[in-house]
């Protein structure tokens, strides 16, 4: 480890302030005209318990705003000096020995062998090759599945004389889950491997990218995990054609954004990152959350601590937004694509219970608010919806009050309203809500390259158009959906963690009807109330009655593989990886699953166990009176002392 750079602390400082600084002076000023609009008239109980919750929202859209504007400017600008990059290790010699596993769970073995054929293909043709090895590491409950596992892994071992290179294991309990999983392999073998790249079972990446990130950390240090950018490809329904393009589209500028302010405290994603073996043991053993489920007990969504874990041993965290040759997949319908949200939404909410923890770095501690907030804020929109509501009801109700009550006036007290601001504060909201995507349109639009390999200008704008449109149906039904998960989780309900679906499944109108009931209840008697007392207010109200209500049939819709593939015959949200397909998920396709076949006979030899010691430390965190300690120098002094103690000899 190294020194601490004073360069990048300044930066980091810099940057920080100008992002906080934007992202709540917009919602300062927004909150301010919101009160000023609501104070014409005089503020109700309803109005003063929505603008608190407005404040929260508008700094929620705002920081991605501004998260936006800097991802762009720095995508124009085309270099972002204070991050790594791949081009400053070109060519640089790999001395560590990296291991590659992937965690499977019950997984379609199909599936999963392709993956791996695909990554380990790419990988054989660079020359550094026999630096990596692959690890299979499944925790499959299932017989059948299991069995299936072990004869593709003996057939994919024949097919690329990997003996001794490519190993399965499947342990006989799968003790916590994934982040056991990891811990397992690294108890076992981590001590011959420098460095592991953490995979998914959809995971495929490049050989390029696999060398490029081991020559990252070789060339620093003082890093301890890199992150890549997922880019998600491979599906074929309307649902997961429009979540690829979107985010296909958008990624590389706002992760560039987050870059730019997060730098060397950057998160870590749960796949797709490669980090150290030897600090990981040392430093990242979960702790046991005290209490019971859904917030006590085994962490859940391991990936946050686990970087947290790592900055706090002062290791740094970075994200490569210009690594290409990262690849996930994403549910091919709204009905698995909240099914996956729901745990996501426990494990995130369980954090709050991690933030406390002595020593964490401050932009670590926002990480996990920030998780926290992608699934609370549904229940505030929610909330501020229902307020609007109840008080236009009784406005409609009650009527206006010309003269106040016990008071004796000649002149009546005329109703204000506030048109030109209200016009004002519309227009802010939908620029903050809106602009991102066209600045994501706008870098693909001025890039040859990038418009050919989304499908040319009019297949990008009409995509772009198309895309919101069907955003704004959805949107409705994922709020809802969020907020039943939050209510879940704060009522002590459990999620189970199943494995995820990943094929192209079909939903009937049936299923979607039985998933999408509360909502479509939700939808009638929420507008059967507005038409009964305030007639005028349901055309403002109509995109959110009109997405619930059309909940179901548009899910039935959306999940048909047949739209999908109609749609991008039309050039309808083409991303490059259609236009132009990488190898790497060419080969993922052309497996020959009847090629798993394997004799008993056959050894294959198993590595050499090489243990690390991993245990967690006591789950030390601050008390409220330390948390909120208003004296900054005793503050400093106990976060030194904390740090020092975690810190890497």
């Amino acid at each position: 480890m190294t020194g601490v750079n004073r360069k990048l602390q300044l930066t980091a400082r810099r940057r920080r302030a100008l992002f906080f600084g934007l992202t709540l002076s917009s919602a300062v000023l927004a909150s301010l005209l919101m009160l000023d609009i609501l104070n014409a008239n005089g503020l109700t109980f309803a109005e003063r318990l929505a603008l608190p919750l407005f404040f929260i929202l508008f700094t929620w859209i705002a920081g991605a705003f501004w998260t936006a504007i800097a991802g762009f400017c720095i995508r124009l600008i085309g270099r972002d000096p204070a991050v790594l990059h791949a081009a400053d290790v070109d060519g640089r010699p790999i001395t560590t020995r990296t291991a590659l596993i992937m965690c499977t769970y019950n997984e379609d073995v199909e599936h999963v062998t392709a993956c791996v054929e695909s990554i380990w293909k790419s990988l054989q043709a660079q020359p550094e090759q026999a630096q990596f090895d692959f690890f299979i590491l499944s925790d499959t409950r299932k017989p059948d599945i299991a069995q299936a596992e072990e004869r593709a892994w003996k057939a994919l071992v024949r097919r690329h004389n990997a003996r001794g290179r490519i190993f399965y294991r499947r342990r006989a309990q799968n003790t916590s889950r994934k982040a056991g999983n990891v811990a397992d392999f690294v108890r076992t073998w981590g001590g011959g491997y420098d460095n592991m790249v953490v995979l998914d079972a959809d995971s495929v990446m490049s050989g390029s990218t696999l060398v490029t990130l081991a020559r990252l950390l070789d060339a620093n240090p003082q890093v301890g995990l890199i992150q890549t950018l997922p880019s998600p490809a491979g599906r074929a329904t309307l649902f997961a054609r429009l979540q690829q393009f979107a985010a296909r589209l958008n990624s590389q500028m706002l992760s560039s954004g987050l870059a730019f302010w997060q730098l060397s405290e950057c998160n870590y994603w749960g796949h797709n990152a490669i980090m150290r073996v030897q600090p990981f043991a040392q430093h990242c053993a979960l702790p046991r959350l005290p209490g019971s489920e859904p917030f006590g007990g085994e962490i859940l969504s391991h990936d946050f601590v686990e970087a947290a874990l790592l900055r706090r041993a002062g290791y740094e965290v970075w994200m490569v937004p210009d690594l290409g040759g990262s690849w996930e997949q994403v549910p091919s319908n709204l009905i698995d694509f909240a099914a996956r949200d729901r745990r996501w939404c426990q494990g995130n909410l369980q954090h709050l219970g991690v933030m406390p923890l002595k020593g964490l770095h401050w932009v670590s501690r926002i990480h996990m608010l920030t998780g926290v907030l992608a699934y609370a804020t549904s229940p505030l929109w929610l909330a501020v919806l229902v307020l609007s509501s109840w008080v236009t009801c009784q406005e409609a109700l009650h009527g206006y009050q010309y003269f106040e009550p016990g008071t004796y006036s000649l002149f009546p007290s005329w109703p204000e309203y506030r048109t030109g601001e209200i016009a004002l504060l519309l227009t802010i909201t939908l620029v903050v809500l809106l602009l991102p995507k066209a600045l994501g349109a706008i870098l693909a639009l001025a890039n040859r390259a990038q418009r050919q390999a989304f499908g040319g200008t009019r297949n990008i704008l009409k995509s772009l158009l198309a895309e919101q449109l069907f955003s704004m149906m959805l949107a409705p039904a994922m709020m809802i959906f969020h907020s039943s998960f939050v209510l879940q989780t704060l009522s002590g309900i459990v999620v189970k963690w199943d494995a995820q679906a990943r094929d192209d499944r079909g939903i009937s109108l049936r299923e979607a009807l039985i998933r999408m009931k509360w909502h479509i209840g939700i939808g009638l008697v929420w507008g059967a109330v507005i038409l009964a007392f305030a007639p005028k207010f349901i055309w403002w109200m109509a995109p959110v009655l009109i997405g619930l209500l059309i909940s179901a049939p548009i899910t039935m819709w959306t999940n048909r593989t047949t739209l999908g593939q109609k749609a991008r015959e039309r050039g309808y949200f083409l991303i490059p990886e259609e236009t132009n397909p990488p190898q790497e998920l060419i080969a993922g396709e052309a497996v020959n699953a009847q090629e798993h076949h394997d004799t008993d006979e056959e050894h294959h030899p198993v590595p050499v166990q090489a243990p690390l010691h991993m245990e967690a430390a006591p789950f030390d965190r601050y008390t409220w009176r330390e948390a909120y300690e208003w004296r900054p120098a005793a503050r400093r002094a106990r976060i030194a002392e904390t740090r020092a103690r975690h810190a890497v000899n």
